[in-house]
């Protein structure tokens, strides 16, 4: 076993660093940064055992563990472990992908009204896994599907932006264009299918967790299990980016090969999402501002911040949209609910400070 040396105070203006050596091996720990991930796991959970009673049919908690044991009643193993658990963790992993994606995407053009719900990526997802859907192909691959769609819009996007350079300005309004087309092309397709299927598809279109199962919770555990360390390895390269190319290329960074890995992983977590839950709104371009708020600029530990944040907004929402209205409601209502005012808020900033 490699020992671990204890935690050395990092010598500079922020008493929240440390440094922690590996045997060979050394990396810095923001302090607070790690606790707030903490607290944020912790929420998370408590949130999710709180889920897991709601319902018509009400469950207490040790009901709900015998359940979890396999021990349970055959009623409460069913309700538990076939209907409430795999909705509850879908929901835990489909708001980090969404986080996480959208604070590359952010960092990526330095733009804060950047977003990939908002300059069109989901929309390729969508489209994408929708003409998967109409044509009946394998619905094993339909995160396939999903991913190649948004890695298709967002090098239709970067391609009708490019000048000699990324303009952050020019590619917000290129995505909201491209993200018109293939939102009228996603409807094009809904609109020939039987009208069963159509509204179906409409349900889903708005963001849904509903008939979230087993097979889906291994896609996105599976998912974020690779993409998530990518994304975190990669944090230290879009930090770099920050400060411009010339500094990115006086630091020895290749440029392309670092974009196309940040848009290959911010795409991939994209679509894997959308093709379980079609795409939410507005979590991609709120979570980034909430983890920034809470603990400075994007980091390996913000970004994990970041998801983790992602997981309890998601999670939150879904509940709200199952319990607090006389109806259920796709969970895309009420992230929009929250995220239309605060995407307007922060245009009205923006464009005071312009």
């Amino acid at each position: 076993m490699i020992p671990v040396k204890s935690l050395i105070p990092r010598q500079g203006k922020n008493p929240n660093l440390r440094l922690i050596q590996v045997g060979g091996m050394a990396f810095r720990v923001n302090t607070r940064v790690m606790l707030l991930v903490g607290m944020g796991i912790t929420t998370l959970f408590l949130l999710g055992a709180w889920g897991l009673t709601l319902g018509s049919f009400r469950l207490p908690l040790d009901a709900i563990a015998k359940a979890l044991k396999g021990v349970g009643s055959r009623d409460a193993d069913f309700i538990v472990l076939d209907l409430r658990l795999p909705r509850l963790l879908a929901a835990m992993m489909v708001g980090p992908m969404f986080a996480m994606s959208g604070a590359i995407f952010q960092g990526l053009i330095r733009n804060p009204l950047v977003s990939p719900d908002i300059i069109g990526i989901n929309t390729g997802a969508s489209l994408a896994a929708v003409f998967w859907i109409v044509t009946r192909q394998p619905v094993s691959l339909l995160p396939v599907a999903a991913f190649t769609g948004a890695l298709m819009a967002a090098a239709s996007i970067y391609v009708l932006t490019w000048r000699g350079r990324i303009s952050g300005a020019r590619l917000i309004l290129v995505g909201i264009g491209v993200n018109a087309l293939l939102s009228a092309t996603t409807t094009w397709l809904i609109l020939r299918l039987p009208i069963d299927h159509a509204s179906a598809a409409v349900l889903w279109m708005v963001g849904t967790l509903y008939g979230s199962d087993w097979v889906d919770v291994l896609v996105l555990a599976s998912a974020l299990a690779v993409l998530a360390p990518l994304g975190i390895g990669l944090m230290w390269s879009l930090g770099v980016l920050q400060f411009g190319d010339l500094t990115a290329r006086s630091l020895g960074m290749p440029l392309e090969r670092t974009r196309l890995a940040l848009i290959v992983v911010g795409c991939a977590l994209s679509g894997v999402a959308v093709s379980v839950a079609g795409p939410v709104g507005f979590v991609a371009f709120m979570v980034p501002h909430l983890a920034r708020m809470l603990a400075g600029p994007m980091t390996g530990g913000v970004f994990a911040l970041a998801g983790v944040v992602g997981g309890v907004l998601l999670l939150g929402a879904d509940l709200v949209s199952q319990h607090a209205f006389p109806l259920s409601l796709p969970v895309g209502v009420v992230t929009a609910a929250l995220g239309a005012p605060y995407f307007l808020f922060l245009l009205y900033q923006t464009h005071a400070r312009m």
